[in-house]
């Protein structure tokens, strides 16, 4: 006679939709996954992962046409679509986004999240009016991620970025400790929150430090994403340390 075989369920699968060269932002999800969830990828290509990757790259990306990647998650039967790139929405603005978002989930007939709704989600659900920005984005690219915040109702107090542009490698290979220090930089007096902007950005891992250092907290478009994904979901979500006051159990403000 077998012994009885003890599992646990994968009763819910997010489809990930992830820029090529993204070797982040996987992990980073995987971190915030609950027992039960499943995270399955298709990857997006079609630019130069050397280039420096601007306002005119994101726009070209993400029109890019999204068919086959949305097959390939429909084949696995997922029940979300996350899209996987912060900075590719952000350059349009919200309306774009939303324009985007819809989409998706015209395209798959499941409920969609991009990352850069996220992380006005995860603002909004803080509390947070007042935010410091900082990302690895070139400088005119950040600007368009400030404007998108502030024209969706969240006020940029300050904003910093590195001293030189990035190519999509480079910014693929920036550690916790670069998002640590960025974020200490960019925080200021009247800022409520951190926000910490691009998918393949390894900024999850350093959530903890900087709201101990900074007495705030901090939201990051990884950790942003997963939080929209299991909301849409109604999945829990609460507790789960790696994912900061944005997952704690009591108000971030409070």
């Amino acid at each position: 006679m077998p012994d009885h075989i003890h599992y646990a369920p994968r009763s819910t699968r997010i489809g990930l939709i992830v820029p090529s060269s993204n070797t982040n932002v996987e992990p980073d999800c995987l971190m915030l996954c609950p027992t039960g969830v499943t995270i399955h990828s298709a990857r997006s290509g079609g630019y130069d992962v050397n280039a420096i990757p601007d306002s005119t790259q994101m726009r070209k990306f993400v029109r890019q046409s999204l068919d086959q990647s949305c097959k390939d998650l429909m084949d696995a039967r997922v029940d979300l679509i996350a899209y996987g790139c912060t900075s590719a929405t952000l350059a349009d603005g919200p309306a774009f986004d939303t324009a985007f978002c819809a989409k998706l989930t015209k395209i798959t007939g499941r409920p969609a999240v991009t990352t850069a709704g996220a992380l006005v989600e995860a603002i909004q659900h803080i509390g947070a009016k007042q935010v410091a920005f900082t990302s690895p984005y070139v400088r005119k690219l950040s600007a368009e991620s400030v404007k998108f915040l502030s024209d969706s109702g969240i006020n940029v107090v300050n904003e910093i970025g590195f001293e030189r542009e990035l190519s999509s490698l480079e910014q693929n290979a920036l550690t916790p400790q670069d998002a640590y220090e960025m974020a200490l930089k960019a925080d200021h007096s009247d800022a409520q929150a951190i926000v910490i902007s691009c998918t393949d950005y390894r900024a999850l891992e350093a959530v903890p430090a900087i709201e101990k250092a900074l007495g705030k907290p901090v939201i990051t478009s990884n950790q942003a994403l997963m939080f929209a994904c299991l909301t849409r979901l109604n999945l829990p979500y609460r507790d789960m340390a790696a994912g900061g006051r944005l997952f704690a159990a009591t108000k971030a403000l409070a």
